[in-house]
């Protein structure tokens, strides 16, 4: 039972620490990357370390102000219509 116990926590813990890095901001994570980068880690670890910090933000364009122009010199999308249809009463 102690076996099973220590596994169950193993796991937990795994996905804790998955699940709060995958949600942590990305100033955050960098900061900690480049903490856990002083430490003496396996290089797998380091090497992936190493790729968060090079990452840019989350659509990975470098930033807003590096984005590609819009093809047809149309700046905004043009709107649409949002059609709420009622639920049918039995």
């Amino acid at each position: 039972m102690a076996l099973q116990s220590l596994l169950v926590y193993s796991l937990v813990a795994g996905c804790f620490v998955y699940a709060a890095w995958t949600l942590m901001p990305q100033v955050a994570r960098r900061s900690l990357a480049n903490a856990l980068l002083r430490l003496p880690l396996p290089d797998v670890w380091r090497a992936a370390l190493q790729k968060s910090l090079s990452t840019s933000g989350g659509c990975h364009c470098s930033g807003c102000d590096q984005a590609q122009p819009k093809v047809g010199g149309m700046k905004t999308p043009a709107p649409q219509v949002l059609v709420f249809h009622p639920r049918k009463r039995p």
